[in-house]
């Protein structure tokens, strides 16, 4: 556990030393252990067993098997069987007036275990004398007995179902099985009594309302009876009226004597057309048709069979030749007489197809003007029609309801929309108190407790804790590092090499003055004043240049260190090719840093961790290609800005780089350069200051050492 740096030393917790505290302790832990586990084991003995048992219920819509209507089956027309509904049920099974039910039906007052006041503990009693709880004496008997039973009384909906289970508790297991029984008895008597209720009120409220329906009913169809007598529109067994339907026979009638019409005027026009231009009419289905003409026909063949015979024998001046011939002539004049009296009937059959059309014609429009104002009283008739088929609907509904609540009358017919899916049955092994699982729970507790009583012992005498080197490396640090050899570049880092490091910077804090340039004693450029120096403005970003190698990248660690200790929000980004502020800072040697992110391998936030032994924040050197990472280095400008948002202080180590680097790094001349020394070298010294100062970068600090506690003096820029 580090301690706050400064001029106390840091600490961490030694848990090899609480390990063997503990087991010291060993037979004081098992003795304690021993005795909680006797006195559980004797508080479960002595307490007073507890049963309990369980009721449940299923909450379902149900009806009886020969219901009157078939309504009732039908999905809908039950209780809604939501979570609300289920709520609704529970509560009714806490009811006070159900409870009472109960509770008078198995005669509770009498018994000595639901009077709170003989059953009152101690610590009741002192509670009621400090006037912090109001004594059970104050209620009325019965409001005691009521509050003991819902103390012990449980209802609750299973999850993800419509079940409800009522458990209760007791000291007598049979009265523990008797509750919930008798409370799922008082409950289903309730429900069946509730729709009992709805079908006598149903039915009360029904009977007027049925005899003024009939009423209503009789009035509206002899309201139709009489109008339709009225308006003449007798019905006709279908949908359409007389008028309608008389019209309709009209217009087939009419339609078929005009096409009698079209065909006798057709045949009479070809008749008069065939003797008009002399040509024969015995080829007219008119003519042909008839029996005279078919006789004449008749006679006409033979007379001109008998001249074809007598032509042969006998010339046609021979008297029986004239006498055939005028026979003949006869005979066709004969047929031609009759072909006009066919014509004559065939025009008598069209006038009279003509008149027959007329009279049709002119009861059609008749018709059609008392069709027109039979439906202006149909209009009418079918109001009065709906407003009886409306009350007669009603009416039947009316009567089919009644009939349903009628037939419902009776317990057996109206079940409750709930059912027992199981019984409570007489529990044999108590409830509460289970003594092996309290044994075990005591010993387990005990074993704990006592065991973290010798380790706050342990840490407050201050025996397990063990002072550490603030830039030691850790035992599991070293353990790992020792086992495998340094990456290339990487000086191997041992606790020898960071003990003599912090000699040097100790050494050299306050003794700049003995160097050759003659400077004065007051002149401090140790690592607490250049802190001090950088605490003065928040949102630096300063480059930090260690010529001398991994002692000044060690300084910069605990520049930072220093800076975070004094509050403030500091992060070190480590640029160096030695990855010696990662050693030091990171717990992850291989955890992602700068190279990283310049890579785009790893996200912003994956690439901050918290230093090891501060508040200080750092970005590892990362596990990337490092000429890789050079290609992206324009974005680390970018990346700067970002941590100098979020942080007062960015420390950018880059180790023993040159003026070119860094000035790649930046490209900023203004920025301020930390010239990290611990150890003074004159001609290093000079020339990172003539470099620096040729190419243009004037704002350069010197740090050098660790200042005393004594020591006094200011920074200057070199």
């Amino acid at each position: 556990m580090p301690g706050v740096s400064g001029n106390q030393q840091d600490v961490d917790i030694d848990l090899g030393q609480l390990v063997r505290a503990i087991w010291r302790r060993r037979l004081r832990i098992f003795a304690a252990t021993a005795v909680c586990v006797g006195l559980a084991f004797v508080a479960a003995k002595v307490l007073t067993p507890q049963y309990r048992s369980e009721t449940r219920i299923l909450i379902e819509p149900r009806a009886p098997a020969f219901a009157a209507t078939a309504a009732a089956s039908e999905p809908g027309t039950g209780p809604l069987l939501d979570e609300l509904n289920i709520a609704s049920q529970v509560q009714i099974l806490q009811s006070a007036d159900l409870i009472k039910q109960v509770i008078g039906k198995l005669k509770l007052y009498d018994l000595p275990e639901f009077d709170q006041a003989n059953n009152a503990s101690a610590l009741s009693d002192i509670l009621v004398a400090l006037g912090l709880k109001k004594s059970p004496l104050d209620n009325a008997p019965e409001e005691r007995v009521i509050d003991a039973f819902v103390e012990r009384l449980q209802v609750y909906q299973v999850n993800t179902s419509r079940v409800i289970g009522i458990n209760f508790t007791s000291r007598d297991p049979k009265l523990a099985a008797a509750v919930p029984n008798a409370i799922v008895d008082a409950y289903l008597a309730i429900q069946s009594g509730a729709k009992l209720d709805s079908n006598s009120e149903a039915t009360r409220w029904l009977e007027p309302e049925i005899a003024n329906l009939r009423e209503k009913v009789t009035e509206a169809e002899k309201k139709v009876a009489e109008y339709r007598a009225s308006s003449g529109l007798l019905p006709t067994g279908d949908t359409t009226t007389f008028p309608v339907r008389q019209l309709g026979d009209i217009s087939a009638e009419l339609a078929r004597v005009r096409g009698e019409k079209a065909n006798a005027e057709a045949k009479a026009k070809a008749v008069r057309e065939a003797l008009k231009s002399g040509r024969p009419t015995d080829m007219l289905p008119e003519v042909v048709g008839a029996e005279s003409i078919q006789r004449l026909k008749t006679t006409e063949s033979g007379l001109e069979s008998q001249i074809s015979d007598l032509s042969t024998s006998m010339l046609d001046g021979h008297p029986r030749m004239k006498s055939l011939r005028a026979q003949l002539a006869d005979i066709r004049a004969q047929i031609k007489r009759e072909t006009q009296k066919i014509l004559a009937s065939l025009e008598n059959e069209a006038r009279t197809a003509d008149l027959r059309e007329q009279q049709l014609v002119q009861q059609s429009n008749t018709l059609k003007a008392n069709s027109a104002r039979a439906g202006e009283d149909q209009v009418g008739l079918n109001a009065l029609e709906r407003e009886a088929a409306a009350q007669r609907q009603l009416l039947e509904t009316y009567l089919s309801r009644y009939r349903e609540a009628a037939s419902r009358s009776d317990r057996n017919s109206s079940p409750a929309d709930a059912r027992v899916v199981s019984k409570a049955v007489l529990p044999i092994d108590p409830y509460f108190p289970k003594v092996v699982p309290i044994v075990i729970v005591a010993a387990v507790a005990s074993l704990v407790l006592s065991s973290v009583f010798v380790m706050l012992a342990e840490l407050f005498s201050g025996r397990a804790l063990r002072p550490v080197n603030e830039v030691e490396m850790p035992a599991n640090r070293q353990a790992s590092t020792a086992g495998e050899p340094p990456r290339d570049g990487d000086p191997a880092v041992t606790p020898a090499m960071m003990e003599a490091a912090e000699s040097d910077l100790h050494k050299e804090g306050s003794a700049i003055s003995a160097d050759g340039d003659g400077q004065e004693a007051d002149e401090d450029y140790s690592i607490q004043s250049v802190a001090d120096y950088l605490a003065e403005e928040e949102g630096r970003i300063v480059i930090s240049v260690s010529p001398t190698g991994d002692n000044g990248s060690t300084a910069v660690v605990m520049l930072a260190r220093m800076s975070a200790d004094a509050g403030r929000r500091v992060i070190l980004v480590d640029m160096t090719a030695s990855a010696c502020p990662t050693r030091l800072m990171a717990d992850d040697r291989e955890a992602a840093g700068i190279t990283d992110l310049l890579c785009g391998e790893a996200a912003f936030a994956e690439t901050i961790h918290g230093d090891r032994l501060s508040d200080a924040h750092v970005v590892p050197q990362g596990t990337s290609d490092v000429r890789r990472a050079m290609r992206g280095i324009d974005r680390l400008s970018l990346i700067l800005d970002a941590l100098s948002s979020a942080y007062d202080l960015v420390l950018v180590e880059c180790g023993p780089a040159d003026v070119a680097s860094v000035s790649r790094l930046t490209r900023d001349k203004d920025i301020e350069v930390v010239l990290s020394m611990p150890v003074m070298d004159e001609e290093l010294f000079v020339a990172a200051m003539t470099e620096f100062g040729e190419a243009g970068y004037d704002r350069l600090i010197l740090m050098s050492g660790v200042r005393d506690d004594n020591a006094q003096g200011g920074l200057r820029a070199a």
